[in-house]
């Protein structure tokens, strides 16, 4: 089932008076319980991309269309709903609240869309065993290592029960151990949740644990290769780095 799909996606800027292409005629599906990666180059449109993929920008030209609805022509209170239900973000820097504890950050999206937290008490417990944190769920960000607080910015993203989880640089703030450890869990959340998860990484390490990469350049996907999740790892890593060297592509 298709719970993402960007057809003849375009975005342009202007800058100084000049019109800069940030994507250019971008095709772009992804199915439930899937888990994509997006690599290029600085300047490629990785972030554009994801940006246009979760409603937090309005394409130039092309349509998104995100759980079954199509997101241009929408009004912007509409599209902040269907965003709300439908998407969950993991950001590089964690964004939690500083004054919540570790379960009440992950509770904050059910609160802010009017919903009781004693209805999802048992959801909310399985996210914090998902990701390795039910001892230090009273824990304030500033008590939390930074690999634990990614751990609760996945839980919180997760705990709507969203169509697609779309994630920005999820270890680019981390060390490799740390980040490892993030990406063995969204692979996790994708086959124990049947996730669909969209990450944008530089890192191909990280892009290894996915099921496939897209590559962007100047704006265009330019290649996608398919992988074997988790278990073919090494394997991965060297299709990856293959990819890239024979795209020239430069981490950021």
């Amino acid at each position: 089932m298709i719970v993402l799909k960007a057809e003849s996606l375009s975005k342009h800027y202007k800058i100084g008076g000049h019109r800069v292409t940030a994507l250019d005629g971008v095709n772009f599906t992804v199915e439930k319980g899937e888990f994509v990666a997006i690599m290029g180059p600085s300047g490629s449109g990785k972030s554009t991309l994801l940006h246009l993929l979760g409603g937090l920008d309005h394409p130039s030209k092309g349509a998104v269309t995100l759980a079954g609805q199509q997101l241009s022509g929408l009004k912007d209170k509409k599209v902040t709903l269907v965003r709300r239900h439908n998407v969950g973000f993991v950001f590089q820097f964690f964004n939690l609240l500083p004054t919540l504890s570790a379960e009440e950050n992950i509770v904050l999206p059910l609160i802010i869309d009017g919903k009781k937290k004693r209805h999802y008490q048992d959801r909310i417990d399985g996210l914090l065993d998902l990701v390795g944190l039910s001892d230090r769920r009273h824990h304030k960000p500033d008590q939390l290592s930074g690999g634990e607080q990614q751990r609760v910015a996945m839980a919180r993203a997760l705990v709507t029960e969203p169509a697609i989880v779309l994630a920005d640089e999820p270890t680019g703030n981390l060390d490799s151990k740390t980040g490892k450890a993030i990406m063995v869990l969204l692979r996790r959340s994708c086959e124990q949740l049947n996730q669909a998860i969209v990450a944008v990484t530089h890192d191909p390490r990280a892009a290894a644990y996915s099921d496939r990469v897209v590559f962007l350049s100047d704006g265009k996907i330019v290649q996608e290769i398919h992988l074997e999740g988790e278990s073919s790892f090494p394997e991965n890593l060297k299709m990856v780095m293959d990819a890239l060297e024979n795209l020239e592509f430069e981490g950021e």
